[in-house]
């Protein structure tokens, strides 16, 4: 089915990648997402690279992962052991964080590369359970501190020319991210401002919107029904401004169930 895409190579998604390392140890809550991840490869034609914007790291200049094998970043904490055996082997690749960084300067953003840094759980969850052979060269790239929504849109534009490569983008967020809700509420309790939030992402990302008001949807997003709710912290919203300034096309909706008990969205561009 996708093998038909003539206008571009590149394929870009973003998802909601979970809590922590919760859907590789088998939480119940977790199952309808380890379903979709583990089947959304059908509906890709397999990356030659991933790159993957992570809400798990922040930096002051758009940093790219360098490291030519990166080792495993466990970025959370009270997990059983087997939590920090997890392992994901796949080759990094220095030689498109190089091209990348060219890109960004050529578009006049700062950038750099960090040769140490390993995969931290925004990438090594998600590509376990859609890659599991880890034979796909993989990096990250870092948001930018104070989490401006158009700078990351306009990140997002200077990637536009990897359209034409066989890569695959992931923003890597949860288009719901409020831990007292997560954990304070009934588990799949009803949660009408919940639904009012992923509603309007939807049109924001998928409607007949021009991209002009997509863009501007997203920049003013906090102006959205229940926004601070759905996001008292926007570090796992932005991943999708990203995806969005890049892609400069309406949206698939390819993901609409539950992730920890609150509705939760994917995209593919």
């Amino acid at each position: 089915m996708e093998q038909n895409r003539t206008e571009s190579k590149a394929q870009i998604v973003y998802f909601s990648h979970g809590g922590g390392p919760l859907p590789i140890l088998g939480d119940a809550s977790h199952k309808a997402m380890v379903d979709f991840m583990s089947r959304l490869p059908s509906q890709l034609t397999k990356p030659e690279a991933i790159l993957v914007i992570s809400a798990h790291w922040e930096e002051s200049a758009a940093t790219l992962l360098g490291a030519q094998s990166p080792a495993m970043f466990y970025d959370y904490y009270g997990f059983p052991e087997k939590a920090y055996e997890i392992t994901y082997p796949a080759p990094g690749s220095p030689e498109l964080a190089n091209r990348i960084a060219g890109l960004l300067k050529k578009n006049k953003i700062t950038s750099r590369i960090d040769p140490q840094r390993g995969f931290d759980h925004g990438l090594f969850i998600p590509l376990k359970l859609m890659y599991p052979e880890a034979d796909i060269p993989s990096l990250q790239l870092s948001l930018l501190r104070g989490l401006n929504p158009a700078a990351h849109i306009t990140l997002g534009k200077a990637l536009r020319e990897l359209m034409n490569e066989n890569i695959l983008v992931i923003g890597s967020g949860f288009s719901f991210h409020n831990q007292n809700a997560f954990f304070g509420q009934t588990l799949g309790a009803p949660d009408p401002a919940n639904e009012a939030f992923q509603d309007w992402l939807i049109e924001t990302c998928t409607g007949s919107i021009s991209q002009a008001e997509s863009e501007q949807r997203l920049i003013g997003w906090e102006k959205a029904p229940s926004a601070r709710y759905c996001h008292p912290r926007e570090e796992h919203l932005l991943p999708l401004h990203v995806c969005l300034g890049m892609a400069d096309k309406p949206a698939k909706l390819i993901f609409d169930d539950q992730i920890l008990g609150k509705r939760c969205v994917a995209f593919l561009w």
